[in-house]
């Protein structure tokens, strides 16, 4: 009898999808793979505050002055934000789907699921059009996905806000949140960092 037969198969799986699948695990096997605890810490990105605009339509009138796009999606999604009561400041984490440790990239779903792993969380939807607002020397060409619950617009996709510089100028974008689509590994997140001690994300080397 097994030494761990008391153990199911989802226990079993659980530990494979730690290492990140079953190449990784089977590399750990054979000793070409090692883990270690995570050394640093997550590098606080920005902080910025959340609850000065006290309604989507004073967001839509802020972002209008001062000169940002708002797309189509991207403004249903504005008028379904809940903005909070109060200000109150958030630390943020821009990753790679790479630094995740999806180096062929991963789904949106392994992507949230990995982050909340390494204890990040989602960001509450106000902070698509508050970054936006703040964020004035974005690179040109970067576009960033705002990690945050989906939202479904008028032709049923659900979508997720992204913060964005290109040859038309700065946005309030969207793009496809559907579970199980696919993003390539250098494609930009931005997460809520944790509140206590924000460990680094490297637990895998």
């Amino acid at each position: 009898m097994s030494k761990y037969g008391h153990r199911n198969h989802d226990w079993f799986e659980a530990i494979v999808n730690k290492l990140g699948g079953e190449e990784r695990a089977e590399a750990f096997l054979r000793g070409e793979l090692t883990i270690k605890v995570a050394e640093r810490f997550f590098a606080i990105w920005k902080t910025i505050a959340l609850g000065i605009h006290k309604s989507p339509g004073e967001y839509r009138k802020a972002l209008k002055a001062n000169g940002y796009r708002i797309g189509d999606y991207a403004n249903q999604i504005l008028n379904q934000v809940k903005v909070g009561g109060t200000e109150v400041q958030i630390n943020l984490v821009l990753t790679t789907v790479a630094e995740l440790g999806f180096k062929n990239g991963a789904t949106r779903q392994q992507i949230y699921d990995r982050a909340k792993e390494l204890g990040l969380e989602l960001c509450p939807a106000e902070v698509g059009p508050a970054l936006r607002l703040v964020y004035q020397d974005q690179p040109y060409e970067e576009w960033l996905r705002i990690a945050m619950e989906t939202i479904s617009v008028s032709d049923g996709y659900l979508e997720v806000f992204g913060v964005g510089c290109g040859h038309v100028g700065r946005w309030l974008y969207s793009f496809y949140g559907d579970p199980v689509y696919f993003w390539g590994a250098g494609s930009r997140w931005v997460f809520v960092a944790p509140r206590a001690v924000a460990f680094d994300h490297w637990p895998l080397v």
